[in-house]
């Protein structure tokens, strides 16, 4: 190797040690942002796109039935686009690098969140079109939005593995402000652009594009350079040859079971406020806002207790808050049933602190289950690996509020989607009895 020229020497001393410091926090910010912006957008989109679609789906005649299943299209395909997409996201990371991918992703959400507001704005005789660009942006938001495991594998990159747990919350505290955000944005983005339905769509596109800026101008590769990975192309066999590693399936169902359980929970929020308190859209918006708080506030608190106790435990109390959170959640809609609509009493404040345990169980699963498979993974393939558990996490929110949704309607109480979310996680936690993963 070529002696280095004198005016580009190493740094020595503390510059050194400073310099990668200061590259490790930039790429972290990167990841954080990355994050937040894709569930910001999630977050503003999530809670109007219903009521936007509705007039295009009456135009072209519509049922009642045939709008609902349009418009759970409409919201399933963004999480099966990142079922399908995020192991390959993460395998191509692996070879090429994290900063391209990230890069891809940030201009995919900039491109297709603009295209969600131009669709937006059609007027209701070009429903079909408006539809279709509907779509059309859905799909591409969540191809572009598949690179959290990628973002968790900067995550790796940048932290040891005593410090991944507390590294992998920064990805929950980013998903508890996008979803605390998002709806607040929304909320008011409505009042602003009152005559402009489009509006939403165009601030997502922008925030999107300062992240992209941010991104290209301030992250630095954290891949691991001269990694070797695998030649194959990724598929079936490279997604089977993961669930095959040490731990990592195992916690890679815990990781997909819990996701259905809270995706029921997810699905079915705003029609059970309706129908239990009586809650509008706006009100809504705020129930929301008040869940993605308890994500960014139980997020925060993760951190320093992961200094304190190993991720095996703090999984498991994650589990144990969600099942208590939900079976509570589930005890209030069906008291609220058995004394009839309108006699709510106290059970208002009961809803809140029972999500807000809901909430925090699961901001303490999320990073848990992240650190212990990425320390099941060797450095060169980190993104393949946390690739597919966001892939199968993907899947857990395309059948979790599928199934939700179906057993909301089976009982005039509305309990059944969380009873049967704690029957889930009673089995997740049979689960973690019956398996020690492995932690450094």
């Amino acid at each position: 190797m070529p002696a280095p020229h004198p005016s580009t020497a190493a740094p020595s001393g503390s510059d050194a040690a400073a310099a990668p410091d200061a590259s490790r926090r930039a790429a972290l910010l990167v990841v954080f942002l990355t994050v937040f912006i894709d569930l910001l957008g999630f977050g503003i989109v999530l809670p109007v796109m219903p009521r936007q679609a509705e007039p295009y789906l009456a135009a072209l005649g519509f049922s009642p039935v045939t709008s609902g299943a349009a418009i759970g299209v409409l919201f399933s395909v963004f999480s099966l686009m990142q079922f399908i997409f995020s192991p390959l996201w993460g395998r191509i990371s692996d070879r090429v690098g994290r900063r391209p991918m990230l890069i891809l992703s940030l201009l995919g959400s900039v491109v297709f969140y603009a295209l969600y507001g131009l669709a937006v704005m059609l007027p209701p005789d070009r429903a079909a079109a408006a539809l279709g660009l509907m779509l059309l942006s859905r799909i591409g938001a969540g191809i572009a939005g598949a690179s959290v495991g990628t973002a968790a594998a900067v995550i790796a990159d940048c932290t040891t593995p005593q410090n991944r747990a507390r590294g992998m919350a920064l990805i929950g505290i980013a998903f508890g402000a996008g979803f605390t955000l998002g709806p607040l944005i929304a909320y008011f983005g409505l009042a602003i652009f009152r005559q402009q339905p489009g509006g939403v769509g165009a601030l997502a596109s922008l925030l999107s594009f300062a992240a992209l800026l941010i991104a290209i101008f301030v992250f630095k590769e954290t891949r691991v350079p001269g990694a070797r990975t695998a030649k194959e192309f990724p598929g079936m066999s490279r997604t089977a040859a993961v669930l095959r590693l040490p731990a990592v399936g195992s916690l890679v169902l815990v990781y997909f079971l819990s996701i259905v359980a809270f995706a029921n929970f997810e699905a079915t929020l705003a029609r059970l406020t309706e129908s239990a308190f009586g809650m509008g859209d706006d009100d809504n918006f705020l129930v929301f806002a008040f869940i993605g708080l308890m994500l960014l506030l139980a997020g925060g608190l993760y951190r320093p207790l992961a200094k304190r106790f190993p991720e095996t435990q703090l999984l498991a109390a994650g589990v144990g808050l969600m099942i208590a959170g939900l079976g509570a959640v589930g005890l209030v809609a069906w008291a609220v049933y058995a004394r009839g609509t309108g006699a709510t009493g106290g059970f208002e404040r009961v809803f809140y602190a029972a999500s807000a345990v809901a909430v925090a169980g699961f901001a303490f699963v999320n990073p848990s289950v992240s650190a212990l498979i990425s320390k099941s993974a060797s450095a060169d393939r980190q993104g393949e690996v946390l690739g597919v558990n966001q892939s199968f996490a993907s899947l857990g929110r395309i059948l979790g509020p599928f199934v939700g949704s179906m057993l909301y309607a089976m009982h005039p109480s509305h309990t059944l989607p969380f009873a049967a979310a704690v029957a889930v996680l009673c089995g997740v936690a049979a689960l973690l009895a019956g398996c020690r993963p492995r932690e450094q």
